[in-house]
């Protein structure tokens, strides 16, 4: 198959039926957004500029200024995308069958490309104003949303005392983990890590009446 150019047309297939104008600006966008948040997990903010995102989504600079006239613009909508992708992650995820397979789960959901692109967010919203508000409340939501979640898994009764704490904090050595995962692999420990945390959750748990 012919490759697509910016217009949406194939040249190898000049008298096939054409997408929607419609479909194919949303799929433009979508290829953006995606090549946003890969550049900003690879390459880090000051690396990502509007023309590497384009290159790296396969269109013109201006087909990408068509949809985000600025950089402030590209990636303030990449905030949201990332932020969506990660809900729809929680809300998909199989529902465990143990202690360790929740807080592996968990941990599962801060070692990899979309927390590492949200971790370069946070870093260009400290220095950013037009992303900081944007970012701090799509945090807080998903933070909100990754807590039930784990409470979930976990079939966790947070009116026991103690078991919020726990929860919190598996939540707080996940993130730990994701930011060690930056620098280099860190499996083996991770693995010890998730079983001791697994161990003391059931030890939390127990306490629970259900």
């Amino acid at each position: 198959m012919g490759a697509l150019t910016d217009s949406g047309k194939d040249p190898g297939r000049a008298g096939a039926p054409q997408a929607p104008k419609q479909d194919r600006s949303r799929a433009t966008r979508r290829r953006l957004l995606e090549s946003a948040v890969t550049c900003l997990a690879d390459h880090g903010w000051s690396g990502s500029t509007v023309t590497v995102v384009a290159e790296h989504a396969g269109v013109s600079r201006g087909a990408a200024q068509h949809h985000f006239p600025t950089r402030e613009d590209l990636f303030t909508a990449a905030v949201e995308y990332v932020a969506e992708e990660r809900s729809a992650v929680l809300r998909d995820l199989p529902a465990p069958t143990t202690t360790r397979d929740a807080v592996e789960t968990v941990v599962g959901l801060y070692t990899g490309p979309l927390f590492r692109a949200a971790l370069h967010l946070w870093v260009a919203a400290s220095n950013e104003p037009q992303l900081g508000p944007r970012v701090t409340a799509l945090e807080a939501r998903i933070g909100r949303e990754t807590h039930r979640m784990t409470v979930e898994l976990l079939g966790a009764d947070e009116r026991v005392p103690g078991v919020r704490e726990a929860v919190q904090g598996l939540l707080d050595m996940a993130r730990g983990l994701g930011l060690a995962n930056l620098l280099t692999d860190d499996g083996a420990r991770r693995t010890r890590v998730v079983a001791q945390w697994a161990s003391l959750l059931d030890t939390a748990l127990a306490r629970s009446p259900h």
